[in-house]
């Protein structure tokens, strides 16, 4: 079974075993709909949920005290593929978008999808070209008017001469 990555131990909070975690998604009160994820190959119950700013805050039933929290520091937060919430239909995965091929309005290759950030007013597609060079594209219909994870496209109405125009057809 697949597993899905969720988000990222940060560090231990508190001497009780509580950890912060990085949540992988815009819904970070998914992990209060779980009753268990792995950490690595662990297997750990969750206890209970509370959040601090845009981070999430878990205690784990297993985990009693902040060395036995440190231990699990940079590990990431999975759950099983069967674990995923329904999404309405303009929703998507991360996982879904990462990979994906970057086109202008007329098909133009512009790079792959390598990233998304979260951190800001709106999401942020990394877009890395074929040299390596990486753009940041707001996640707003004014920029990316289509998403087609079937065909494995995303259709970007990119700034005039950001990606240089050194385009190839696909």
């Amino acid at each position: 079974m697949e597993k899905i990555k969720v988000g990222k131990i940060v560090t231990a909070v508190g001497i009780k075993g509580e950890v912060k975690i990085y949540p992988y998604t815009d819904y970070p009160e998914r992990f209060e709909e779980l009753d268990r994820v792995y950490a690595g190959k662990e297997v750990l119950e969750i206890e209970k949920v509370r959040y601090q700013k845009n981070m999430v805050i878990v205690k784990f039933k297993s985990v009693t005290d902040r060395n036995a929290a440190e231990k699990l520091r940079d590990t990431f937060v999975t759950i099983d593929s069967e674990d995923l919430r329904e999404l309405d239909e303009d929703e998507f995965f991360i996982f879904d978008l990462i990979g994906l091929e970057a086109v202008d309005q007329e098909g133009k290759h512009l790079g792959k999808v390598t990233d998304v950030i979260q951190n800001t007013a709106q999401d942020l597609y990394e877009i890395t070209d074929d040299k390596g060079k990486k753009y940041l594209i707001p996640a707003v219909y004014e920029f990316v008017t289509d998403i087609d994870i079937n065909d494995g496209i995303m259709k970007i109405n990119p700034i005039e001469g950001l990606f240089g125009g050194e385009q190839e057809e696909v």
